[in-house]
């Protein structure tokens, strides 16, 4: 149901224009789609760094964790542990920001942290209300094993059975504002009498308390959600006073204050327009009344009809201005608090794609509720082939809306055509394409069935009423030939003849547009099934491509995802962004200490500048240990420079550190030498990738 229909006065005129338009939506729906689709843009929080790095061996225990995100993070008191090898957390006091920078989590360790492998648990909210959580090990002066509790993983995932609940309360809120939006968007656009039909009704209530009801689902939700807790946590108050503190918490109760609203709404809706609908069915059908023959009084007749819909238009105006605002408002509450808000570009994001869900909701709620009126007998006031194609053309208008702000969407989401295979989002995309292209196909022969309906129904009427007209009211010039004025007085048996000759002619004309009417309408009743069952259709994709959407909310934009540093985040980021850490063995032959041992070297940001350098001398045992002298110098083979040297200053036992300047990028050979004594001295090298 995507594509502009034909006259009712022409039949199926200008196929091919309609032909070539219905082909351009398709094509430029998949172009759309497959550069992202219609789904959400730009955000999740990426992690960009650690402080230690992530597998990082420090020769020392640093002060302090650092994380440093992509974009601003809400962090809780648990939002950063830190475990040490026997699984002991180490951190002191509650994590924060940085120097006032919201992109950036930071906890203190305790001090005299002992030599081994730590553990670090993250877990915080990204400023587009999604939870983003991760863990990464780094080690003091050596490697070892390490234990850490049960729940504590490299993903930090939280419970299974709320991330289900949270995503099928979010996909129910999807639907339920769609199914709200949409309907009540029928109705006041294309059919006013099906407020009336009980159907109809419980289409709107149930939109309604659907989501009314799933709001409350995510509100109650989303703190053992963000927490990672289990769902005994639901109906914790604490937590729930901690999610309306939220970004997300403010949309949500900004959603339910807006849904009071919307009852009130539909009480209007239902109460105004059905009693408008009531009067009409009191009143003698002026459609199925044929004019009368004097032509004063069939424009007065034609006057009062006129005068008689103007306040239901007005009626349907205020109604619509008001449902307007509140869908808008309504697809605020998402966009304000999702992908669209944070992330470049989200002054224009916001807009478009608050118009992206409305539209999206006029649509796919539309095609439910005209399922429900092609269900409703048209005898019975099921839905005209009238409505259907005014329907026709505003899904037209919302397929193009839709297409439109999705290629924008879909720019800003992706920021690469790899990410397209490269990441779970751009996967999601394309399994979108392939439901929205099923859907256009589908969409496609509804046009068809819609196009025979508009051709087989509405001109029944209007036939009838100009045949009766016709037989009532006689050619001029017959008239002018058998009524003479001055023949009716003298001949009333003429003037007798010629009321019978009109009476018969006026009955063979009505039987003639009453059976025509007939099979008209039992042509059009033909058409109606056929075209139930590919809206029937439809509808049923329709709610696949909610689903994948909600994966989509969900997922981290590929934009993001190709940026992202950390196990627990989609992809690593590139390796420049992280310090390298290297374990050289060396034997000096001597026997005195550290004649035999392990240096564990360090050069953070290992890129193009300067790079600070520690490097930490144990030995057989794991002890850190002195020696006479140590130096390091670096070579670039590939460009034939070096060696460069680096000035090592001792920090402590066993402990150097040293500042290495390197000009150039590419593939450098680090050179290690130590001396135990006066005569035992050892060179090792290591390959080390600078930029």
């Amino acid at each position: 149901m995507t594509s502009r229909q034909a006259s009712p006065a022409t039949g199926l005129p200008h196929s091919r224009r309609r032909s070539a338009a219905a082909l351009l939506v398709v094509l430029g729906a998949v172009l759309a789609l497959l550069l992202g689709g219609a789904g959400t843009a730009s955000a999740h929080a990426a992690l960009i760094s650690t402080d230690p790095g992530q597998d990082a061996v420090v020769a020392t225990a640093p002060s302090r964790i650092v994380l440093t995100f992509s974009e601003g993070v809400t962090l809780s008191d648990d939002s950063l542990q830190v475990y040490d090898p026997a699984g002991k957390q180490v951190e002191q006091g509650p994590p924060g920001h940085v120097d006032g920078k919201g992109s950036t989590a930071a906890v203190q360790l305790r001090g005299g942290l002992a030599q081994g492998t730590y553990t670090v648990s993250w877990r915080a909210v990204s400023e587009d209300s999604h939870p983003v959580s991760g863990a990464f090990t780094f080690s003091i002066g050596t490697k070892s094993e390490t234990a850490v509790p049960a729940g504590v993983s490299r993903q930090g995932g939280g419970s299974t059975a709320v991330g289900a609940l949270y995503g099928t309360a979010r996909a129910v809120a999807y639907g339920a504002f769609a199914l709200l939006v949409g309907s009540a968007a029928f109705l006041l656009l294309c059919w006013p009498r099906g407020v009336s039909a009980r159907p109809v009704q419980r289409l709107l209530m149930t939109g309604w308390g659907g989501l009314l009801l799933s709001t409350v689902a995510v509100v109650l939700l989303r703190g053992p959600y963000e927490k990672g807790s289990g769902l005994a946590d639901a109906f914790d108050l604490t937590l729930v006073r901690a999610t309306l503190d939220e970004r997300l918490g403010t949309a949500l109760a900004a959603r339910l204050l807006l849904l009071a609203a919307a009852g009130v709404f539909l009480s209007l809706l239902v109460g105004q327009l059905g009693q408008d609908g009531e009067a009409r069915r009191e009143a003698p059908s002026a459609e199925k009344q044929a004019d009368p023959a004097d032509p004063e009084e069939a424009e007065l007749r034609r006057l009062e009809r006129r005068a008689a819909a103007r306040p239901e238009r007005d009626i349907r105006l205020g109604l619509g201005a008001a449902g307007l605002l509140l869908a808008l408002a309504l697809a605020a509450t998402w966009a304000g608090a999702d992908h669209a808000a944070v992330g470049i570009q989200a002054g224009l994001a916001l807009p478009l794609d608050i118009l992206h869900l409305v539209a999206m909701a006029v649509w796919l709620g539309g095609l439910v509720t005209l399922l429900v009126g092609l269900g409703i007998p048209r005898e019975r006031g099921g839905v005209g082939a009238a409505a259907v194609g005014v329907f026709s053309r505003t899904a037209f208008c919302c397929v193009a809306v839709l297409v439109a702000t999705g290629v924008y969407q879909s720019w800003r989401g992706l920021g690469s055509w790899s990410a397209l295979v490269d990441t779970g989002y751009g996967r999601l995309l394309l399994i979108k394409v392939g439901f929205v292209g099923v859907m256009l196909g589908i969409a496609w022969f509804s046009r068809a069935w819609t196009a025979r309906l508009l051709a087989a129904a509405p001109r029944a009427g209007a036939e009838s009423k100009a045949e009766v007209a016709a037989a009532v009211v006689p050619d001029r010039s017959e008239q002018s030939a058998t009524t003479d004025p001055g023949d009716l007085p003298k001949d009333p048996k003429r003037q007798a003849q010629l009321k019978r000759q009109r009476a018969l002619r006026a009955a063979a004309a009505e039987r003639r547009a009453s059976a025509d009417s007939l099979a008209r309408e039992r042509a059009a009743g033909n058409e109606r099934p056929r075209l139930r069952r590919s809206v029937l259709a439809e509808a049923a994709v329709a709610v696949a491509v909610l689903a994948v959407t909600t994966l989509l909310t969900n997922s981290a934009p590929g934009r993001n995802a190709q940026t992202s540093a950390a196990p627990g985040v989609t992809a690593p980021a590139p390796a420049p962004a992280q310090p390298v850490s290297l374990a050289v063995s060396y034997d000096t032959g001597g026997s005195g200490p550290g004649a035999k041992g392990t240096a564990a070297i360090s050069l953070d940001p290992a890129r193009t500048g300067r790079n600070e350098m520690h490097v930490l001398l144990t030995d057989s045992t794991g002890a850190p240990v002195d020696v006479p002298e140590l130096r390091i110098a670096f070579d670039l083979p590939a460009k034939n420079l070096g060696p460069l040297k680096a000035t090592l200053q001792k920090v402590d036992t066993g402990h150097w550190s040293a500042e290495a300047q390197l000009p150039m990028a590419g593939d450098w050979q680090l050179s290690l030498t130590v001396r135990s004594s006066d005569i035992d001295e050892v060179t090792q090298t290591a390959p080390v990738r600078i930029g």
